[in-house]
């Protein structure tokens, strides 16, 4: 790749508000030149008209029961020729004018590394538990990670997120793309492909969005239930690799900082939302033994089941 290589974006959007406009106008900022975003929106009520009158800006409109993690990504990735490609969520507004620009570097420290993920800071209306979970998932230390990191970081290896993350087209290419069906964690899946071909997955904490969410224990539980779906069905990756150490991990610290930080109080928050969690989880591990009415109320993603109910056998 050259110095200085082209950059497109990538947003899919679901009912965009302001945030979405203000992530644009600091997408416009940044240091490193983008040369074009690509919206690809499904469609439900209106789209703000400006966004598709902005310069450097494309719009795709899809159907609802079009839109897939995986296949809609990889559309918006057929849209563009450029040499990376940065994949972002509509709630992920950049920290400074250096989100690119750090994103691309930590891509190019050497030419094994097939994608790079930004590092995710809270929102000031974040609660407190969820900023350290930031913490904990998003620390202040770069890293590379590949194959020799497995015994060490088990299932966090894999770990990478399109909330912001930037991939060379040719090592995306490689892997053959985003797997075309999937409830979630597109992002992962094609992380592990690569770290399991010999390449790397880099981490640039220099590269910041913020991004958070105050969920509730419900709505933990659910997407908990889907991650579980998403591993259940790439067995040929996620099976066999730690993954419930790594929350007992998160819990025990969240655990202690709550304590060393006087607010003992918050534990019972903790102890539920991390049971629900566990509880998803469980559920979503073992999804192809409950029936499809159970897993619909389960999941975050009811129309996944309903386009997939007639091939799946549940």
């Amino acid at each position: 790749m050259s110095n200085q290589s082209i950059v497109d974006v990538v947003i899919p959007t679901y009912r965009p508000d302001g945030k979405f406009e203000e992530l644009l106008r600091r997408l416009g900022k940044q240091n490193y030149p983008i040369r074009r975003i690509h919206v690809i929106n499904t469609k439900s009520g209106t789209f703000p008209e400006e966004v598709e009158r902005m310069p450097g800006v494309s719009v795709t409109h899809i159907d609802p029961t079009k839109f897939d993690h995986g296949a809609t990504r990889d559309m918006g990735f057929s849209l563009s020729d450029a040499e990376i490609l940065v994949f972002m969520t509509q709630d992920a507004v950049p920290a400074n004018v250096r989100l690119i620009e750090g994103l691309v570097k930590a891509l190019k420290q050497t030419d094994r590394v097939g994608v790079s993920y930004a590092r995710q800071l809270p929102a000031k209306d974040c609660d407190f538990i969820e900023r350290y979970t930031r913490r904990f998932n998003y620390p202040g230390e770069s890293r590379v990670k590949d194959q020799s990191d497995l015994p060490e970081l088990g299932i966090k290896t894999y770990f990478c997120s399109d909330v912001c993350a930037a991939y060379r087209r040719d090592i995306y290419q490689e892997m053959g793309g985003f797997t075309k069906r999937t409830i979630f964690n597109e992002d992962m899946i094609m992380a592990a492909k690569m770290v399991n071909a010999g390449y790397q997955v880099a981490y640039a904490a220099e590269a910041q969005v913020i991004h958070s969410h105050n969920y509730s224990g419900l709505q933990q539980f659910h997407r908990n239930f889907d991650l579980a779906v998403s591993q259940a069905d790439h067995p040929e990756i996620f099976e066999g690799i730690r993954s419930e150490s790594e929350g007992i991990r998160l819990v025990t610290q969240t655990m202690m900082h709550l304590i060393k930080s006087r607010k003992p109080y918050l534990i019972p928050s903790l102890i539920y939302k991390s049971g629900c969690k566990y509880l998803g989880y469980k559920l979503g591990q073992n999804y192809r033994r409950l029936p499809l009415w159970l897993v619909k109320i389960c999941s975050a993603s009811t129309t996944y089941w309903e386009k997939t109910a007639e091939n799946r056998d549940l």
